[in-house]
């Protein structure tokens, strides 16, 4: 929240956590309902006496999607921004692509696949302090998870970014919306830094359960990415 307020202006990142939390608490409670987007799942009501439940949905679980949203929409940016040296990690060089379609789709690309780390590690949370949260009654080919729940991670990332941008760039610029916003040294850094941290805390908890082979699989699946991601910020021209 506070690295969408500096970006973005503390209006529009308050506007992105309500209206992303809504669609994705939607898309939850539609799927633990009637199957769809994410497949058949359920929640386990053992945490009911200890956190927020909204319908049947566990409120931080609906909530994390913003995050993870935002930390992939950053990442695309830098991804996709052309840049220089002087000016490597300043967020103007990415402006214009703020409403760019390849952000777009990169953006949603770059969440589903932190989902496919995510879901699997998380579906053991029993072997780790998450604990069991739900589970897939008709399990799944990917490590227990059913392909249906990635394509709907999808459609929800798609609609999630696209409501970022939309608040990025045809909001008016004004004190409601641009309070708290700045430029900072570094700037560019801080939401793809978020998302490399959730990456990495969910790959070590992999590993650390137990899971060699799943965690092998999620470094395989970054490595090309993140090698010309790497190679890029470290030869920008002057």
């Amino acid at each position: 929240l506070l690295l969408a307020t500096w970006q973005l202006g503390l209006g529009r990142a308050l506007a992105f956590l309500a209206l992303g939390y809504l669609v994705s608490w939607a898309a939850e409670l539609c799927s633990i309902t009637w199957g769809f987007p994410f497949g058949e799942y359920l929640y386990i009501p053992g945490t009911l006496d200890r956190e927020l439940w909204v319908a049947g949905v566990p409120f931080m679980d609906s909530l994390s999607y913003v995050f993870l949203a935002y930390a992939a929409y950053t990442l695309a940016l830098a991804a996709l921004a052309p840049l220089r040296r002087e000016s490597r990690f300043s967020l103007m060089d990415a402006d214009p692509l703020q409403a760019s379609r390849s952000v777009w789709i990169l953006g949603a690309v770059l969440m589903v696949t932190l989902d496919i780390i995510i879901d699997p590690v998380a579906l053991r949370g029993y072997r780790w302090f998450l604990g069991q949260i739900y589970g897939y009654p008709q399990g799944g080919v990917y490590f227990g998870i059913p392909l249906a729940n990635f394509g709907g991670w999808l459609v929800v990332a798609l609609i999630l970014i696209g409501i970022l941008q939309w608040l990025a760039t045809r909001l008016p610029a004004s004190p409601r919306w641009d309070w708290g916003k700045r430029r900072l040294p570094f700037q560019a850094l801080l939401g793809p830094a978020l998302y490399l941290g959730i990456l990495g805390f969910n790959l070590a908890m992999t590993f650390l359960i137990g899971e060699p082979c799943l965690g092998w699989v999620g470094v395989f699946i970054y490595l090309p990415f993140l090698t010309w991601l790497g190679v890029k910020l470290l030869s920008a021209p002057r």
